[in-house]
């Protein structure tokens, strides 16, 4: 039989489902995933697969607003992404985005990752398409350029339509990797 997402909030995920999940992204990003990278996966939806061995898979997808032309967009972010690496190329990341790709098409005005150059073919291959314009945020201090996350943005243009790259997106400003 073949694996399926479970969804649920971060509210009804049990401690060991969390810590569970945690430990799959420490090794899944051998040891770069930080205590903030671990709090922006919270607080949203999460699409889990389990297997005979505990967690094999696991995403996220949080709220988060994106401005675009003087317009606030509600985005569903993807977050913390991992697949363990005995089950890696099986389809289980596949199954995951499957399933955060369900709530960000019908909850959202779009969809919107960062992406390392590893993970990039998978969110191509179903239809993400990296952003090509210019990225800044909302910081305490006001709107600056991220140029270091220029060409790591993914999108999922849901209910909003394509959007223009001739126009910034406006990141909300958060602790740690803002975008």
């Amino acid at each position: 039989m073949p694996l399926r997402p479970h969804v649920a909030h971060t509210a009804d995920l049990d401690p060991a489902d969390l810590r569970a999940a945690r430990a799959l992204l420490d090794e899944a990003f051998e040891g770069g995933f930080s205590d903030e990278d671990w709090d922006h996966g919270l607080g949203g939806l999460h699409a889990l697969v389990h297997d005979g061995a505990g967690l094999a898979a696991h995403g996220s997808v949080v709220m988060r607003r994106i401005r675009h032309r003087g317009r606030w967009l509600r985005a569903g972010y993807v977050e913390a992404v991992a697949v363990r690496a005995d089950v890696r190329r099986t389809g289980l990341g596949g199954q995951v985005m499957g399933a955060l790709e369900r709530i960000v098409d019908r909850a959202y005005d779009l969809g919107a990752l960062s992406a390392s150059e590893d993970g990039a073919p998978l969110y191509t291959a179903r239809g993400w398409q990296q952003w090509s314009g210019r990225v800044h945020a909302l910081s305490p201090d006001g709107i600056i350029r991220l140029p270091e996350e220029e060409g790591d943005v993914y999108l999922r243009p849901a209910l909003a339509g394509p959007l223009d790259p001739d126009h910034e997106l406006v990141f909300d400003w958060r602790d740690g990797d803002v975008v």
